[in-house]
């Protein structure tokens, strides 16, 4: 398809979406309506959750945003979610201005909660907020855990599974190393 016709799908898309989630999710949803998104795209809000998009906002193709049931998510101006990325929310997610997802990156502020009575059948969630700084890059297939602080100007390399703080002006790179541990299941 021609780039120039793609481009205006995007961006009437992306006006009528952005259009209908503040009619229909008046006061949980905040943003621009000029933003390119494509109609392959998913964003869900539950009750009593909150989203806020930046303007210059770019979504393509599978991604998906989900914000659960009281979670907040914010997302800064000049950001692009790229093919198939992933954010779920459930408590908090604040993504800075001009940060720039790869294909296949993959956002969770949760982890199901193995430990709760039932095991993971019992729909249990563990949440920590995520804070991913301004002028961001993340590589393609790159996983991000609850409870993880991205600084400014950060590279993160393709592949990395990212936990925990990485201070500004930083390329992470993923070292695969092995690290195995013993859990104890509840029965």
């Amino acid at each position: 398809m021609n780039k120039y016709v793609r481009a205006t799908c995007y961006i009437f898309f992306g006006f009528l979406k952005m259009t209908l989630l503040k009619v229909f999710h008046f006061g949980h949803f905040k943003g621009s309506i000029v933003c390119a998104i494509s109609p392959l795209t998913e964003i869900t809000l539950e009750r009593d959750a909150f989203l806020e998009i930046g303007k210059k906002f770019r979504m393509k193709d599978g991604a998906k945003i989900r914000v659960r049931s009281g979670g907040e998510c914010k997302i800064g101006r000049n950001t692009s979610l790229n093919t198939n990325n992933i954010v779920t929310c459930r408590e908090k997610i604040i993504i800075g201005d001009d940060v720039q997802l790869a294909p296949n990156v993959q956002i969770y502020d949760h982890d199901h909660d193995y430990r709760a009575q039932g095991g993971v059948k019992a729909m249990k969630y563990v949440s920590t907020p995520i804070i991913i700084g301004n002028n961001v890059w993340i590589g393609a297939n790159t996983i991000i855990l609850r409870g993880t602080n991205i600084g400014d100007n950060v590279v993160i390399g393709a592949g990395s599974v990212v936990k925990g703080s990485i201070p500004s002006n930083t390329l992470f790179i993923q070292n695969k190393g092995k690290s195995v541990r013993n859990i104890q299941f509840i029965k």
